[in-house]
């Protein structure tokens, strides 16, 4: 007599279940005694039973592991969550950027401007779901391709948005039918941004552009970047320019520099401060950048000042102060009149002018305001220096600072020196967190290896790929700390760039990430970050969500916010304590991500959560 249980199978499947259906449950009653059989009290994963050495080699062991922590998980989350599972958002957000919607921000009242501006209390997301990816999206080129070389159906510019740009990078572009080629400037070009660069570092009184790194220009704000060309021209220079721009609903800036694989983010000066503290960057860059700079009394270069270090350039190209015409000269000494008054009162001088480009240099003298007349720009009150979005300001910051070295006295090495750390606080503890990292890192690349190979085959025409950093080339650093990971990631010689976020409840170490010539801004994680979505390829996180335990946020909208900046096939990496891992996994499971969790066995009760994104194709 058969069984209730036998009698129900034969319901389902007939009197004889497939061969391929009783050949599964045979391997999945192995694998959950192998899984339940070797788990210790707690629910968590391990990589190994066996003590882990600093460094993974094992990777066939790894690949292995991975298998049984991937069938257990999908196991789990079939039986558990999967109902839970957000749904994808409809196709009119699949570009869709939170905090920006103008509509919501004439609704309630911003005008003359700012309605463009960042306002996240003005525009209220709804329901949970996931960006969805666009029809024709395709996986980014590898780098360095992926800079000269972008998918057209991975941003949202019409061919007719494309060619008629104004943008003084637009003849190096050509678009193809389903690309965008950016031309290399090996000797194509006699008008290019190269020799953009060259004219500039000649103002300076330098030899070639190559010495800007010598004349202690190591980070770049650009402003209104176009399509990004000045930046890669920077970077092959081995400077990290910044690229921020205002949010355009179509025909992104923005979004094109972070497809091409450069450092971007949204950012504007219609009414508030960029979330950088003062004396951050050594040139702020506008070419064609649409600022009228003496408007708002001048509060604009007021922004520009307290974010240069002294010693500082500004560097305008404009071709409404282009000579044209018998009254050229006359012209033009008008247009430049306000701003010569103006740069003088917050102590900039004019050291070049060439056509179209003029190069102010902030003092390096912080005696200088001082000094001035008594109807002069006045010097802010001290505070606390941690500005996110805060108005700006009619008044001078930066002057008192400890921060105050010109950059022209800055040692010539890409490292800070000992004088420069002190400013910071404790040295010490600089290097403790350098030498964790450089460790970490290369745990943490022995570990995304193998998944790396088993996970992305080699595709049709590619050549075959070079480990650890095929397939990544944006990284955001959710909370930087010291910026010890961008630091390990130029040790080993990695071709990726960080993104270094430093939350705004958190100790404001940014000062010294951009002293050290990284990217970096302040956040809120409470809130969405300044970005498009699909912007990254890998999210690295330390104790930020244990961090965010004690704040007012969701975490399951942290997740969601994560899910729509990072490309589809990318990675996540959060470490934080066994707890909030926990967490974290139910989260990602939610928003279905493929993830397991590490034990390091290293003794505590840190543990590593591992996600890739899928490419939903729906």
């Amino acid at each position: 007599m058969r069984s209730p249980w036998l009698n129900k199978l034969s319901l389902i499947f007939g009197p004889r279940p497939p061969v391929s259906w009783l050949l599964l449950c045979f391997v999945s009653v192995l694998a959950l005694i192998a899984v339940f059989g070797s788990s210790s009290s707690n629910t968590f994963d391990s990589v190994t039973s066996t003590p882990v050495p600093e460094i993974y080699t094992n990777y066939r062991r790894l690949k292995e592991q991975a298998a049984v922590d991937y069938f257990e998980l999908r196991t789990l989350s079939l039986g558990a969550s999967r109902q839970r599972e957000l749904d994808l958002c409809a196709k009119e957000r699949e570009n869709y950027v939170p905090c920006y919607n103008v509509t919501a921000n004439l609704l309630v009242g911003f005008k003359d401007g700012e309605e463009f501006d960042r306002h996240c209390e003005a525009s209220r997301q709804g329901k949970r779901c996931l960006v969805r990816p666009p029809k024709d999206y395709k996986i980014p080129l590898r780098w360095p391709a992926g800079r000269d070389v972008i998918w057209s159906g991975n941003v949202k510019i019409t061919k007719d948005q494309f060619l008629s740009s104004g943008s003084m990078t637009k003849r190096l572009m050509l678009l193809e039918e389903n690309q965008i080629a950016f031309h290399s400037e090996d000797g194509l070009i006699f008008d290019g941004v190269k020799d953009y660069s060259r004219q500039i570092a000649e103002m300076m009184g330098l030899g070639s552009d190559s010495d800007f790194f010598q004349a202690g220009v190591r980070s770049v704000l650009d402003i209104g970047c176009g399509f990004g060309s000045f930046g890669a021209h920077l970077v092959s220079l081995q400077l990290m320019a910044l690229c921020i721009a205002a949010y355009e609903a179509t025909g992104s800036q923005v979004q094109l520099a972070l497809e091409r694989g450069l450092p971007a983010m949204i950012g504007n000066f219609v009414s508030r401060q960029l979330p950088h503290p003062s004396l951050s960057f050594d040139m702020v860059h506008c070419a064609q950048c649409g600022i009228v700079w003496d408007k708002k009394e001048g509060m604009f270069l007021i922004e520009v000042d307290r974010l240069l270090k002294p010693g500082g350039y500004f560097i305008l190209t404009s071709p409404t102060s282009k000579p044209q015409g018998s009254a050229t000269g006359m012209k033009k000494r008008n247009m430049l009149t306000p701003l010569e008054q103006f740069t003088e009162k917050i102590c900039w001088s004019l050291i070049a002018q060439q056509d179209e480009t003029f190069i102010w240099q902030k003092t390096a003298d912080a005696h200088c305001y001082t000094s001035r007349k008594q109807n002069d720009v006045p010097l802010c009150k001290e505070g606390r220096d941690a500005p996110y979005y805060q108005a700006l300001m009619p008044c001078v910051i930066g002057a008192s600072s400890k921060r105050w070295i010109p950059i022209q006295n800055r040692s010539s090495s890409s490292h800070l020196s000992s004088a420069e750390l002190e400013v910071h606080g404790n040295p010490e503890d600089f290097f403790d967190d350098l030498q964790v990292w450089q460790s970490a890192l290369k745990n943490y690349w022995s570990l995304l290896t193998p998944l790396i190979f088993s996970d992305h085959p080699k595709r049709p025409g590619d050549e075959d790929p070079l480990p650890p950093f095929n397939m990544v080339r944006n990284v955001m650093d959710m909370n930087a700390h010291y910026g010890g990971l961008n630091a390990a990631f130029l040790e080993e010689k990695k071709s990726v760039w960080v993104m270094n976020v430093v939350p705004v409840s958190a100790r404001n170490t940014l000062p010294l990430i951009l002293d050290r010539g990284f990217p970096g801004v302040l956040h809120d994680w409470c809130e969405p970050f300044p970005t498009y979505p699909r912007t990254y390829d890998m999210l690295h996180a330390n104790g930020l969500l244990s961090h965010l335990s004690s704040e007012r946020c969701s975490l399951m909208d942290l997740f969601v916010e994560m899910d729509r900046i990072l490309r589809p096939e990318g990675w996540v990496v959060l470490s934080d304590k066994l707890g909030a891992i926990e967490w974290a996994r139910a989260h990602a499971t939610q928003i279905r991500w493929d993830a397991r969790v590490i034990d390091l066995q290293n003794g505590s009760d840190q543990r590593l959560l591992v996600c890739q994104k899928p490419f939903v194709k729906k």
